[in-house]
């Protein structure tokens, strides 16, 4: 195939399964991407996908071809990624990737601090719970709680979070036993764990939702109790933990990592040693020390 840009079509029909679906992910119209896949099938004589219930499957022709712009997409990321690691200046562009309730409630300013800092690095920050793919650029630096990163990611291992139980100061006050709730995660069936290990084990789940956000704003609305992180919750004043919970309860360790391609370049080590560092200054508050009942 002479053009990259088919192969880049090719993938994109490949990981979306649909005319549609790929031609949002490559930020084109749905008929441009019609009109290339024609052109690539004309070129070859014979289909490289074809319709399937609900969209497109690659042909045997196709899965060659899928696996030939898969290694081109891995040689084109490998490429970027050591031009980056020969930039010696603390200048250029980064992309971090931190999960959205992490840059709300701790890192924020930290951030906003680091901007000032070194206004000749353009950092943009991608706030997703999905770990991001750093072998296909998708970000150069993480910051992740997980029990057990990529193997092949460089950085440092720090500390877990805990959660506990909150509720609003005044919700058990003001709440009937019997009309007391517990607000979780979307669950498919039984209620979580950490109810029958809480001070009320028997008050029943009230709301669901799987935006840890929303459950947060749901308890400090006083509609009910959470097993929340201890960073976001031990700072509001109108927050207090379940009397007689159990102690906070560690999650899995934060992490910050990078691409072993970059670790050397003196932006991407100069902010992992700035997220590290506020993280640690930030520790107590983390593992859950800072906080009573």
């Amino acid at each position: 195939m002479e053009n990259w840009d088919d192969y880049r079509f090719i993938l994109a029909l490949d990981r979306s399964g649909t005319i549609r679906s790929a031609a949002s992910l490559l930020g084109v119209t749905h008929s441009t991407v019609s009109r290339r896949l024609a052109v690539i099938n004309e070129r070859y004589g014979k289909p490289v996908f074809e319709r399937a219930a609900g969209g497109y499957r690659k042909t045997e022709l196709g899965v060659q071809l899928v696996e030939a712009a898969q290694e081109m997409e891995g040689i084109s990321f490998s490429a970027d990624r050591r031009r980056k690691a020969d930039e010696t200046e603390l200048s250029g562009p980064i992309t971090l990737s931190i999960p959205d309730v992490l840059g709300q409630y701790l890192l924020l300013d930290y951030l906003a601090d680091f901007c000032r800092q070194y206004p000749e690095i353009k950092l943009s920050m991608q706030s997703t719970y999905r770990f991001a793919d750093l072998d296909r650029s998708e970000a150069d630096v993480v910051v992740r709680s997980v029990a057990k990163p990529p193997e092949h990611l460089v950085g440092r291992r720090l500390f877990p979070y805990a959660l506990s139980h909150y509720c609003r100061r005044d919700y058990l006050e003001k709440t009937a036993p019997a009309d007391r709730r517990w607000i979780t995660v979307v669950a498919p069936s039984g209620a979580p764990r950490w109810i029958a290990d809480s001070p009320f084990p028997d008050a029943p789940v009230g709301m669901m939702s799987d935006d840890i956000t929303l459950r947060h704003k749901a308890v400090m609305n006083g509609h009910g109790m959470i097993f929340g992180a201890c960073y976001m919750s031990d700072p509001e004043p109108d927050l207090m933990r379940v009397p007689n919970a159990p102690p906070p309860f560690p999650v899995a360790d934060f992490w910050v990592l990078t691409h072993p391609d970059l670790k050397n370049t003196p932006r991407i080590k100069l902010l992992m040693r700035f997220l590290a560092a506020a993280l640690l200054e930030n520790q107590d508050l983390i593992e859950g020390r800072q906080g009573s009942a």
